[in-house]
């Protein structure tokens, strides 16, 4: 008999909103060592971050090299990033000394550098989390066919597919959690980068999450509301609504 799933196996991992940015040659100053990631973006100090080259017209892998010292195989940690300016510097660890960069790289249209939050991060606030998965019908009922005694019945196809979800998490005093970072996502101007892996059985192999024995659900999304309740009988929580910005990626199967 199979074993039933229960929530105790599950789990919600995240990446931060305002994370994924792209830029140009022109936007690396080799003086300064800084970035122009864009204005009124999500990274934070400390943010681990990834950079790559990315086709702006496939969205698949670019072409190009990276401004040195620049590695696509470093995981790399935002030291300074103004909402203001745009501009951020980077480092090999947290808190460390700036990253010193030698040039500017190469790019060329429709080839761009991106700068992307480099792993999900487990919410540790979470209560529960739902999401529910539709596919819209279309009617391709015809009229005119073989008379009968009875009505003829409507006919459909299955269209697009939909999905909407929820989470419910706890607001705590710790200023840096991953849940009362969700909150703030909510009101953010831009929320690209924000993603959500949900996983109905993770899986770890020596104090690593394992994907291959682990069953979960990812998507890009896009947060649309947080309704916060207080009462003095009960732990403050936020329910959290988002809805997927992009195709949905099931893993529900085992390697």
């Amino acid at each position: 008999m199979a074993t039933v799933l229960s929530g105790i196996s599950g789990a919600f991992y995240y990446k931060p909103a305002g994370t994924k940015a792209t830029f140009t040659e022109t936007d690396v100053a080799i003086t300064g060592n800084t970035i122009f990631v864009g204005t009124n973006m999500g990274f934070r100090v400390g943010d681990p971050v990834k950079f790559s080259l990315v086709n702006t017209q496939t969205g698949a892998v670019g072409t190009g090299t990276l401004p040195a010292t620049l590695s696509g195989a470093t995981t790399y940690y935002v030291l300074t990033y103004s909402t203001s300016t745009g501009l951020m510097t980077v480092s090999t660890s947290a808190g460390g000394t700036v990253l010193d960069l030698t040039d500017d790289g190469t790019a060329v249209a429709p080839n761009k550098f991106q700068v992307a939050y480099a792993d999900f991060g487990a919410v540790s606030e979470v209560r529960d989390w739902s999401i529910e998965v539709s596919r819209a019908e279309i009617d391709v009922t015809t009229i005119g066919q073989t008379l009968s005694q009875y009505v003829p019945f409507r006919q459909y196809i299955s269209g697009f597919g939909d999905a909407n979800g929820s989470a419910t998490v706890y607001f705590t005093d710790e200023d840096n959690s991953f849940a009362n970072r969700i909150i703030q996502d909510v009101l953010l101007r831009k929320q690209v980068g924000a993603t959500m892996k949900l996983y109905m059985d993770r899986v770890e192999s020596a104090g690593v999450v394992d994907d291959t024995k682990s069953r979960s659900i990812e998507a890009e999304v896009t947060l649309t509301s947080a309704s916060f309740t207080v009462n003095p009988d009960d732990a403050q929580s936020i329910a959290i609504n988002f809805r997927p910005s992009s195709a949905v990626s099931f893993d529900l199967l085992t390697a």
